[in-house]
């Protein structure tokens, strides 16, 4: 038995900020955020932290400062080029209800000139669609760097690369789901991030009440973002239901509602076939389907600059003169 007091590890201090009871706890500030982030990125934290600190972050549910706080300690890290991108598309959830209409949405605007940054985590969860899992299938280009990223920008105005390629830490504390046995915080934080600083960054968030948290935190960061509660979790539009879009421009914030799209909701597919997707393409009609496609691109045009009504006779336009054979 040792008789000296040993040293508190410097990370301790940030688990009992948020493990210290009910009347104790407390959120992390902005600057204590990007601390924390910044060591669980520099390796300077033991796996019983890592657990600890994603776990109590969970039960509390992460505030916007502390997400802000987080996104400057992962900025700072990147070391990426500059590139050119109008759209940041994070596709983490995977859909499970429907297929993912949203890659048609994004195919059909990089058709268009519009340059599209998607990134994404991994098949983590089984019983859903990733987006990972169809990027041959729609001829969406995977990348592992920045220099093949920028180069299929350049060529086909939408790439796609894993977090794990740009940001390993990151993609770690995700792989830790089928440990701890549920989601982390960073399934939510990677949506923020936007790395290239693109023109508009686009977000998905299915649970209510966060949606406004992830438009405060992106308004602190100074970035232009729309949130929406997507389908599935992925940033696709509804149309079967009203959507809200939560709006952050210039450190002003701003709400809109889009009314649904068809009086009554359509019928579930009773099965998921990822090669319709490539059908409804080159042709084949699903009311659903198209509806969602040209909605999710005009929440892109929206974020853009373009009024509801103009994003939606500009994306009808795209939709129907798309190239069926690329």
């Amino acid at each position: 038995m040792s008789l000296v007091t040993p040293t508190e590890h410097p990370f301790a201090v940030f688990v009992r900020i948020l493990g210290k009871g009910k009347r104790g706890a407390r959120d992390l500030t902005r600057e204590e955020a990007r601390e924390a982030m910044g060591m669980l990125l520099d390796g300077k934290v033991e796996d019983t932290q890592l657990g600890a600190f994603l776990m109590l972050l969970r039960h509390k549910e992460e505030s916007a400062q502390e997400l802000a706080g987080f996104t400057e300690a992962v900025r700072e890290r990147l070391h990426a080029p500059v590139i050119a991108v109008d759209i940041d598309w994070p596709t983490y959830a995977g859909k499970k209800r429907h297929l993912p209409w949203y890659l048609l949405a994004a195919k059909c605007l990089a058709q268009n000139g519009i340059r599209i940054l998607m990134h994404g985590g991994g098949a983590h969860t089984a019983g859903r669609i990733y987006t990972e899992q169809q990027l041959e299938l729609l001829g969406i280009a995977r990348c592992n760097d920045w220099n093949e990223t920028a180069s299929a920008l350049d060529r086909h105005n939408l790439a796609f690369m894993p977090l794990g390629a740009w940001m390993p830490g990151l993609q770690r504390m995700i792989d830790q789901r089928n440990i701890l046995g549920l989601r982390s915080p960073i399934h939510s934080l990677a949506r923020i991030l936007n790395p290239l600083g693109a023109r508009c960054g686009l977000q998905s968030i299915f649970h209510p009440g966060y949606q406004a948290n992830h438009r405060e935190a992106s308004r602190l960061l100074g970035d232009t973002s729309i949130v929406i509660k997507g389908e599935g979790g992925e940033i696709e539009v509804n149309p079967d239901g009203v959507a809200h879009l939560y709006g952050t421009q210039a450190g002003e914030s701003w709400d809109e509602d889009w009314p649904a799209l068809s009086p009554q909701r359509h019928v579930k597919p009773t099965q998921l076939d990822p090669q319709h997707l490539l059908d409804v393409w080159r042709g084949a009609e699903d009311a659903y389907g198209e509806l969602a496609v040209v909605a999710t691109m005009a929440l892109a045009l929206k974020g853009l600059g373009q009024s509801r009504d103009t994003a939606f006779t500009q994306a009808q336009t795209y939709w129907a003169q798309r190239n069926l054979s690329v």
